[in-house]
């Protein structure tokens, strides 16, 4: 599972930051890395320079062989906030996806 990471021009995108991002991702949905191509992951300040009460947007988009994107996306206070909050509900969605897969593959038909 391959993880790309993206920054606008207000986030610095450090080395910490990837290895965070990478380890929060992973440590979220490494179980279905067999079903995930690529994970491309977008961060963003939407006020640039301004702090806000959730301003920092976390966007994330798997790749899953044989099925289109699933995209996420969560607002925070904080970069690494923004980051757990877009990896729990990928997680989520994920889960629903390859359960509804294997769901189907046991009950064609249905």
């Amino acid at each position: 599972m391959q993880i790309q990471i993206n920054t606008d021009s207000n986030i610095e995108g450090t080395e910490a930051l990837a290895a965070h991002v990478k380890d929060v991702v992973n440590n979220a949905i490494g179980r279905f890395s067999d079903h995930i191509t690529r994970v491309e992951v977008h961060l963003g300040d939407e006020n640039g320079g301004k702090t806000g009460p959730a301003d920092k947007r976390c966007m994330l988009e798997a790749r899953m062989e044989g099925r289109q994107p699933t995209a996420v996306t969560h607002h925070a206070g904080s970069v690494h906030e923004a980051i757990d909050g877009a990896a729990v509900k990928l997680k989520h969605a994920i889960e629903t996806t390859v359960e509804k897969r294997e769901d189907a593959r046991r009950h064609p038909g249905r």
